[in-house]
């Protein structure tokens, strides 16, 4: 299940309904409006394998790697998320639920950078699929 955060403009939710991705957004058709940063993560875990899209940077963070949820961090523009939303489930490192499991991801317009669960290095790839480490 694609979560997204309330602070992605409904004009995004709505451009990745029209896209045929599938979609939730918190406050409107899953969890309750004004639910805290606080309150996410447990919200996360009684969910069925979330992945989490917020532009609230205070979710990219290695500790917060788990094994039931993967959060993405939209590093773009507030009328980008939708194109970037795309990309990154398209994005062949990360484009079933399975391989997005564990992962914390910043995403921009340069690439991803991610932390898996359990790994001791942040990595990253540019949009080309090039894998670096940090």
């Amino acid at each position: 299940m694609n979560i997204l955060d309330e602070n992605i403009p409904k004009n995004q939710r709505q451009l990745l309904e029209g896209w045929g991705i599938p979609i939730r957004q918190i406050g409107f058709n899953v969890g309750r409006r004004g639910l805290q940063d606080d309150e996410i993560i447990p919200f996360l875990r009684r969910q069925r394998r979330p992945t989490f899209l917020t532009r609230d940077e205070d979710f990219y963070e290695r500790r917060l790697c788990h094994a039931k949820y993967s959060l993405v961090y939209m590093a773009v523009h507030k009328n980008e998320a939708a194109v970037f939303v795309r990309r990154l489930l398209r994005h062949p490192e990360f484009d079933t639920q399975a391989r997005r499991m564990g992962a914390v991801i910043r995403v921009s317009s340069a690439g991803l950078s991610y932390w898996q669960i359990h790994a001791e290095r942040e990595a990253s790839l540019a949009w080309e699929q090039q894998r670096t480490s940090n």
